[in-house]
């Protein structure tokens, strides 16, 4: 081995399985130089005995990022999803190297989330996506799964909104600054669509029946769902779903068939009056999420709902209603499997009790 310099520059030599190995080491200090040798030529002999290198482990943000970028090709709500586990596990773990984490660092990280308020299945979730980041880095291994639990979680699907508190919901969308809350409500609780398939409703997915400037009947055929029974079936629209519907669409005069039913829009206040109004409408394009207007409409009527919970109750109404049969009410609310089924069919009390009083005849 041998050094030597050139333009301020120390250069290292030596011969390596017959081959005269020369190059820079790129320092002006010997003591430096002398390191890259022995480097340089520690790194031939790991190649050439097929050792391989190591890899560097990364800080817990960059794997998480490096995860994050690979998810590719689904649902833009799944993405969403992850951004929202990663986002709170970097907050986390954001400074540590992967390599780090252990089993009681995911169980001081539940507790903390628990403690937050989180939901125990969100939770789960988040710490799905920190296995899935510690598996793609060989990280998580059986020892790790075999101590590492997830938490139990609550199966109740929703609840049922009873009349009085609809009629509050329905009140307190009135008043609302959101226009289109109070139709949207009117649309999710009187066909039990999901908010993404009432999102994606355009003006040809509807049947309607118009008189005199009033929709005297109608009907959606939901064209995009979740399962595939949902896709493509038919709901004919009640007689408040068509009132609600002649106001809301006369508000956008020049929509055409590929118009969006909901489409994208600002809401501000105009004029003397105070009146809230609808500006920036983007018919080609659907409105985002209504979750703020929702929330606000929720507590000035005192009501604990969550959007879903309007689904649960018009299949719950359905499923109480001995007339409709099962098949019927699959066909509306688009579910394929029986236990599906049972899961959102929340027979509420009185229902019960006028089942167990036809006991009483005999």
């Amino acid at each position: 081995m041998s050094l030597y310099r050139r333009g301020g520059v120390w250069w290292y030599k030596f011969r390596f399985s017959g081959q005269v190995i020369r190059e820079s080491a790129r320092t002006s200090s010997k003591t430096l130089a002398r390191q890259a040798e022995q480097a340089r030529r520690r790194e031939l002999e790991l190649a050439v005995n097929r050792i391989p290198k190591r890899e560097r482990v990364p800080l817990f943000r960059l794997a998480a990022q490096e995860w994050q970028a690979g998810k590719t090709g689904i649902e833009s709500s799944s993405l969403k999803r992850y951004r929202q586990c990663v986002d709170h596990l970097v907050a986390e773990f954001g400074d540590r190297l992967v390599c780090d984490l252990d089993a009681r660092d995911i169980a001081v990280y539940q507790r903390k989330r628990l403690a937050a308020g989180v939901a125990n299945r969100t939770v789960n979730y988040e710490v799905g996506s920190l296995r899935g980041i510690l598996k793609k880095f060989r990280l998580w291994n059986e020892r790790l799964a075999a101590d590492v639990s997830s938490l139990k979680e609550t199966h109740d699907v929703g609840k049922a909104v009873s009349p009085e508190n609809e009629e509050k919901l329905i009140t307190a969308a009135r008043g609302s600054r959101s226009l289109a809350i109070l139709p949207l409500l009117y649309v999710s609780i009187d066909t039990g669509m999901r908010a993404s398939e009432i999102k994606g409703l355009r003006r040809q997915d509807l049947g309607l029946l118009w008189e005199k400037g009033v929709i005297q009947s109608g009907e959606i055929i939901v064209p995009k769902s979740k399962t595939d029974a949902g896709t493509g079936r038919y709901i004919p629209l009640t007689r408040r779903g068509c009132a609600v519907l002649t106001m809301w669409l006369s508000r956008f005069p020049n929509a055409g068939p590929e118009s969006f039913i909901f489409p994208y829009h600002k809401v501000g206040i105009g004029g003397n009056s105070r009146v809230p109004q609808t500006w920036a409408v983007d018919l080609n394009r659907p409105m985002g999420e209504w979750k703020k207007a929702w929330e606000g409409v929720c507590k000035s009527a005192g009501v604990r709902c969550r959007w879903h919970d309007l689904r649960h109750t018009f299949i719950s109404r359905l499923a109480e209603n001995p007339s409709v049969s099962e098949e019927t009410l699959k066909q509306l609310a688009g579910h394929v499997s029986k236990k599906m089924l049972e899961r959102y069919s929340h027979i509420r009390r009185h229902a019960k009790q006028a089942a167990i009083a036809t006991l009483e005849q005999f």
